[in-house]
């Protein structure tokens, strides 16, 4: 993947089919799910919810605000768009079930690329049984792409950001930097730096499976690490009233992957480990004594007091991505 712009399709654009023929063309790309009893055709899927409760989160994609077409296929935003709501999910500690895709597409668009979505969307899916069972489908001048997610407990209780303790462990699932690395190398036009770290940008791994597991091992507070670790560990820690410790030294191979990039682009690395987002990691706290799930890491502690210490120093105020302040 580069930052030149995608080479023009030789298919039909999306104005010169009707909704039912493009419909047509994405259904039978999609995968039903493991949890789905009525798939799409109707006028509402039913999903399944075999613990009586069921976990519901919604994100949007909107272009030239999360993505740009110049870098982004269909495919890599059909991956982004499901593992972010993959991993609010999976941060709750249930297992996805379902999505529901609502797509704003312009009439210039070509018809592949709106295939490669929902190639995207069912390569994140399938591995997990999740089924992609309706949505919409409207005109507009940009492709905003709004997913809604839904999970199943499987009795267990849900596990929120408020409920960490002083004295607790705090554990990290996933990688920290990468996406923020990738973008800064895309936005300086050197993809050819290193596009492990582009495609670590354009199409984020989550550890969705580390959700459910920590859950099981008793995990007091969890969140999905979107909008940069220092930011959410802030939100954790407001939502507890706790005070969040975390060691930079346990982030340094974190820090080691990305030592050429920001050599490169003359950035720091612990910057980007710390405030990056769209990496998609989980970030956990477990009571004394719990056995971490083999997806989790020690990264700090939690004690008692408010805000985030890196190393003992309070973090800066302002940290990661704020969706209007940027």
């Amino acid at each position: 993947m580069t930052a030149d712009t995608p080479p023009a399709s030789d298919g039909p654009l999306v104005r010169e089919l009707s909704e039912d023929d493009l419909l047509a063309r994405i259904l039978p790309l999609l995968p039903r799910g493991e949890q789905t009893l009525v798939p799409s055709g109707d006028d509402a899927a039913v999903v399944a919810a075999p613990d009586g409760r069921f976990v519901v989160t919604t994100d949007v994609l909107v272009e030239d605000r999360h993505f740009r077409r110049a870098w982004s296929s269909g495919q890599d935003v059909g991956r982004r768009a499901a593992v972010q709501n993959l991993a609010d999910v999976a941060a709750m500690g249930a297992s996805p079930t379902s999505l529901v895709v609502a797509l704003v597409i312009p009439g210039d668009l070509p018809v592949s690329w709106v295939e490669g979505l929902a190639r995207g969307l069912a390569a994140e899916c399938l591995p997990l049984g999740v089924g992609v069972v309706g949505g919409d489908l409207s005109g507009g001048p940009a492709v905003v792409v709004a997913v809604t997610a839904h999970g199943d407990l499987g009795g267990r209780a849900p596990v929120l950001r408020s409920g960490a303790r002083a004295g607790d462990l705090l554990a990290h699932a996933g990688v920290a930097g990468r996406s923020a690395a990738g973008l800064a190398l895309l936005e300086a036009g050197r993809a050819d730096v290193d596009p492990e770290l582009v495609a670590a940008h354009l199409r984020p791994v989550a550890p969705v499976a580390a959700g459910p597991e920590a859950a099981s091992a008793g995990a007091s507070a969890m969140l999905d690490v979107s909008d940069g670790l220092l930011r959410d560990a802030g939100r954790m820690a407001r939502a507890s009233g706790v005070r969040i410790e975390l060691d930079s030294a346990a982030f340094r191979q974190d820090q080691e992957r990305l030592r050429a990039a920001a050599d490169t682009l003359g950035a720091v690395a612990q910057r980007w480990v710390l405030d990056g987002g769209e990496d998609h990691g989980l970030l956990a706290a477990f009571p004394p004594g719990c056995a971490l799930p083999d997806a989790f890491r020690p990264v700090g502690r939690v004690r008692a007091g408010a805000g985030v210490h890196v190393d003992g120093e309070p973090a800066p105020a302002a940290s990661g991505w704020d969706h209007f302040a940027g």
